[in-house]
């Protein structure tokens, strides 16, 4: 069983309302309201469980009583319940919803990862520095690694899901960050790639121009785009349901970090026809990854307020 724990602080004269609200829905459980009982902000605390699948609703209830702005209001995931059959029974009613998940997590989730603070970019650097490495040793594991520390993902989603909500300043600060952040791994990279080639520190193969690693990220073709598409869709998937095994697989997949790194590392040794290989199939990635994220969520709120629509009809659930 599914639940979210929500934690209100209620104005007074507002918590009437409120209670009366939660206590209306089939799919509120174990209602608490303390009266004068909250501090900072001060009024009435208020708590209870939600079914997830029912979350929505519920949320969209106490923002349109203004909870969040006149009082307070915190969403949490709860760990582990154990069902009585009122929980059960109202699991039952919820149906299909069940699944559903609760948009306000997911935005926020997502929000989260659309930060950028200096570790964003030391994450980037090193991630390319990684990627590298595998490149110039033709070391398969290496390339994963990079993939693994890179943090683009998350600016990534940032700028679908500002995209999806008409959030310019959102898609701006992603795409900066983006642009700034792939310039400045670039830059070091080339400069490591430099130091490489100066000391001969690559592998033989790779001198004599066995490049296995390298011609797989420089060579952009049709597979690049399906892959890319792919992984925008079980990435956002992953994300609204919160799978990170699923999450860790869409990092290994996409060709970012790989890209950026083999960028420099062909400018590095003047391979320049696959430097611009490097720089096509970098581009694609991170346009499709955008593209199809943003239609991705767009779809999904779709499916769900179709499932909850068909659901309130039958005389469950919530539109």
């Amino acid at each position: 069983m599914d639940l979210i724990h929500v934690r209100a602080v209620c104005p007074p004269e507002l918590t009437e309302r409120v209670e009366e609200f939660l206590a209306g829905d089939p799919y509120v459980l174990n209602l608490i309201v303390l009266r004068g009982a909250a501090r900072h902000p001060d009024g009435d605390s208020v708590v209870c469980d939600v079914l997830t699948g029912a979350g929505n609703g519920v949320l969209r209830g106490l923002r349109e009583l203004r909870l969040d702005v006149d009082g307070s209001l915190v969403v949490e995931q709860v760990g582990m319940a154990f069902p009585g059959p009122a929980s059960q029974g109202a699991t039952r009613r919820l149906g299909a919803l069940a699944g559903a998940p609760v948009w306000e997590e997911v935005e926020a989730r997502i929000r989260s990862g659309g930060r950028y603070p200096p570790s964003f970019y030391l994450y980037l650097v090193v991630a390319g520095l990684i990627g590298s490495v595998g490149i110039v040793t033709n070391s398969q594991i290496l390339i994963v690694g990079a993939m693994v520390v890179g943090p683009e993902y998350g600016a990534i989603v940032a700028v679908a899901l500002g995209i999806d909500r008409g959030e310019r300043g959102m898609v701006r600060s992603g795409l900066s960050a983006l642009g700034r952040g792939f310039l400045l791994t670039v830059v070091v990279t080339l400069l490591f790639g430099l130091l490489i080639r100066g000391f001969g520190l690559q592998s033989e193969a790779f001198d004599r121009g066995l490049r296995p690693v390298s011609n797989l990220i420089n060579t952009p073709n049709f597979f690049s785009f399906a892959v890319a598409a792919l992984a925008g869709v079980v990435g956002i998937v992953s994300l609204t349901e919160a799978r990170t095994g699923a999450l860790l697989g869409v990092f290994i997949s996409v060709t970012t970090i790989p890209a950026a790194a083999d960028l420099s590392v062909s400018v590095a040794f003047g391979s320049w026809s696959e430097a611009c290989g490097s720089l096509v199939q970098l581009l694609v990635n991170v346009t499709v990854l955008i593209g199809v994220g943003a239609l991705a969520l767009r779809f999904q709120r779709r499916i769900w307020r179709y499932v909850a629509r068909t659901q309130a009809a039958r005389g469950g659930g919530r539109p």
